[in-house]
């Protein structure tokens, strides 16, 4: 099978196109043929590692996260999966040397996916990742809820920062299917187009306008929920327009490491300041998330494409190297690797 690899860390040149052989399935196990390869940014991350030429964690890396594909084998003791079954998968590359830039992956049954009839594969490949740390971004609530449905936001006003990327994209799509109003950040107005395109009702151009009385005027009482890309740049945005016991998600840095918080405000306001990371929430979490997505996607809440609020950017196989650097730039969107025919 063809597989994208690298046995060091450092810039894209160091993934090279090889031919492996099909893997087998330990028990527990199940064998995916990937179709979709979706890139993250810790991918690339992964890949480029503290310093160029370090060692990598196994002696050789198939990169990636998320795919979406069609079972092609099951190991022993699994229950639930039948060969042909659609799928999409999650942190296949996770403590793992192998993720889903091959022809054929093999992961624990427990990070595979059923993949409703009416989702396409680049849908399935565009979740992972992105949708989880979403759907998690929207369940720490210190008042609930727990798990995301029709319903479950009613009442809540949600901020997402950086609508137009892979997270907000999901976290706007999630806190609209579970009854939320959404207000969403951008820097531009193209972003602003798709972060409309997503389901947002609100939309604040960061860079144009007071974004503070932006948000106080779609929101007087306060944002209920706020899910952070950027804690640093945003925390006294947030400090301005946070409610009283509101809850403030973060899962990435954008914008600084260290941040600067005004303590006896966020004292009288009971607020909460939520970090998480997917890698590190635990099984619990992650079957959540993998169960509530399923229902939004057969629900038809999770579209993605440009007319949904994520144009999605392809490469081959043979171009992986490229989808990292497309990824690594900043490209708006979704960046996808396709593996496989359907």
């Amino acid at each position: 099978m063809r597989a994208i690899a690298y046995s060091e860390t450092g810039p894209s040149s160091v993934l090279q196109l090889v031919e492996r052989d099909i893997p087998q399935p330990a028990p527990g196990e199940v064998r995916v043929r990937i179709v979709v390869s979706g890139v993250n940014p810790t991918d690339w991350k992964a890949r480029a590692g503290g310093a160029p030429g370090r060692a990598t964690p196994f002696p050789e890396v198939v990169p990636n996260q998320d795919g979406a594909g069609v079972v092609d084998a099951i190991g022993d003791g699994v229950t639930g999966f039948a060969v042909g079954d659609r799928v999409w998968v999650f942190l296949a590359a996770h403590e793992r040397p192998t993720g889903t830039a091959q022809e054929f992956a093999v992961l624990p049954a427990s990070r595979v996916v059923h993949l409703p009839d009416a989702a396409g594969f680049d849908l399935g490949a565009s979740l992972g990742v992105p949708a989880m740390t979403a759907h998690r971004a929207l369940t720490v609530h210190e008042g609930g809820p727990t798990r995301l449905g029709p319903g479950a936001l009613e009442g809540r006003t949600v901020l997402v920062a950086g609508g137009a990327g892979a997270v907000g994209h999901a976290a706007i799509q999630l806190a609209r299917w579970a009854g939320a109003r959404v207000v969403t950040t951008v820097s531009s107005p193209e972003k602003a187009a798709l972060a409309t395109a997503a389901g947002a009702h609100h939309v604040v151009d960061y860079r144009a306008d007071d974004a503070a009385r932006a948000i106080r005027a779609v929101a007087p009482d306060g944002v209920d929920q706020v899910v952070e890309v950027s804690p640093a740049r945003n925390a006294a945005l947030n400090a301005a327009i946070i409610a009283n016991h509101g809850s403030i998600s973060v899962y990435a840095t954008d914008g600084g490491t260290e941040m600067t918080l005004d303590v006896r405000h966020h004292f009288s306001l009971n607020a909460r300041y939520q970090f998480l990371l997917l890698y590190t929430v635990g099984d619990a979490a992650l079957a959540a998330a993998a169960d509530d997505l399923t229902r939004a996607l057969e629900s038809g809440a999770l579209p993605v494409g440009e007319e949904a609020g994520l144009p999605l950017t392809r490469f081959p196989l043979d171009r992986a190297a490229d989808a990292h650097d497309a990824v690594e730039a900043g490209t708006v969107g979704k960046v996808l690797i396709d593996v496989a025919a359907g």
